[in-house]
């Protein structure tokens, strides 16, 4: 009995890990598409208001503890999931908006080098590694320069040479 308690916290870790940052009524509108409930049907039979879980879904409202111990009572989930995943996303949306001021400097770097994205909406810690590995492949040294004092020598040695391992290797 004591293992399989293990092994689910486990997957349920393991899971949690890859949904940190995501908002819960991502994870929400997943779940019912999986399972073919429409927001109208499954709201209505939890005795809420579909808005109210329209708005979740798009991840305009937050989840909130009462609503979340429905949810997952409804769905079989564990309960507590959708509290975690609210509690990750807080955490999430609280270090984005203290670091809008902590960003490279972005004079030093071309916008060519991003060319597929707009770099006002890079997340510069979520995606450093593509960030690094793209300066280093295709930058200039005032570039690179930039990027080492942003990340630090030792953060981005450590991808570099991570990148460069056999795994990653042609």
């Amino acid at each position: 009995m004591e293992v399989n308690k293990f092994v689910y916290f486990y997957n349920m870790q393991e899971q949690l890990s890859i949904l940190k940052g995501i908002h819960p009524g991502i994870v929400l509108e997943r779940e019912l598409r999986k399972r073919n409930l429409t927001k109208k049907e499954f709201a209505q039979s939890i005795n809420e208001y579909p808005q109210t879980l329209g708005a979740i879904t798009k991840g305009k409202r937050n989840m909130n503890i009462w609503l979340a111990l429905k949810i997952e009572h409804a769905l079989n989930i564990e309960e507590g999931y959708f509290m975690v995943l609210q509690v990750y996303y807080d955490i999430q949306e609280e270090k984005r908006k203290r670091s809008v001021n902590q960003l490279p400097d972005l004079s030093k770097l071309r916008r060519v080098l991003f060319w597929d994205t707009q770099m006002e909406k890079i997340d510069w810690q979520k995606q450093k590694r593509a960030v690094i590995l793209r300066v280093f492949e295709r930058g200039n040294e005032q570039e690179k320069e930039e990027i080492i004092r942003f990340y630090g020598k030792k953060v981005v040695d450590e991808i570099i040479k991570d990148y460069n391992t056999p795994k990653y290797a042609s």
